[in-house]
């Protein structure tokens, strides 16, 4: 072997190990994201006419503020696990759609900001209104809730439990989840739906009340087997 080759081989052969460990150290490709459960059958709201939302005076005749907070939660719940609200809540990465919990058609992805992915982001269809013509749904900011706030098929209290928790509510304090629910403007399309699509009981100043209420009394959370 001629002494320039000897001493280029052991470089070489350095550089051919340090390619296979770069290629070891590099990300695996991203799998692809688990789709979203389907919501159990008892867990969809049953057809026919709705009863109303309760109004706040109505609970002044409970005297203990534990008591009245919990039963304040229970009404306020009936708005955040209607599936106008909801639909949004999904466990998994596909958004739901209808009073069905269906999954969304045609078919989308949070992806990483919630938001859609390249090429199918929500805004690419959900403008900041309602389109009458194209019955395609719209409000300012449209995108999901992040996954850590899902909520589809959860109970009163559990996802009581979850709205006071800053880890699985969006970093809110009570103060900020008031605001969220009685002025957010993409809150308040669950009460504009547009195209024939049912609304979230109440109105929105009605529901902002119930939760203002709640948090005054103390948040407290219903029991487990409590139903709205």
């Amino acid at each position: 072997m001629k002494p320039a080759l000897r001493l280029a081989l052991p470089l070489l052969l350095a550089g051919l190990a340090a390619c296979r460990r770069s290629g070891s150290d590099a990300q695996p490709a991203p799998t692809p994201a688990p789709e979203a459960p389907a919501p159990a059958a008892s867990d969809v709201p049953p057809s026919g006419p709705r009863k109303p939302l309760r109004p706040l005076e109505s609970f002044a005749s409970i005297q203990d503020p534990a008591e009245r907070s919990r039963a304040l939660f229970l009404e306020a719940s009936r708005v955040m696990l209607h599936p106008r609200c909801s639909n949004c809540h999904p466990a998994g990465d596909v958004p739901h759609q209808g009073m069905e919990w269906k999954l969304h058609d045609p078919p989308v992805v949070r992806g990483p900001d919630d938001r859609g992915v390249v090429g199918m982001e929500c805004t690419g269809c959900h403008q900041d209104h309602n389109l009458p013509l194209a019955r395609v749904p719209g409000a300012p900011n449209w995108h999901l809730a992040p996954r850590e706030m899902a909520w589809v098929g959860r109970t009163p209290h559990s996802l009581c439990e979850q709205l006071k928790d800053p880890q699985r509510n969006g970093g809110r304090t009570l103060a900020q989840l008031v605001e969220h629910n009685a002025h957010d403007k993409l809150v308040g399309w669950g009460w504009e739906p547009g195209h024939g699509r049912e609304p979230a009981p109440g109105t929105q100043e009605a529901f902002g009340k119930l939760v203002q209420a709640w948090v005054d009394t103390g948040a407290q959370c219903p029991p487990e087997e409590a139903k709205p």
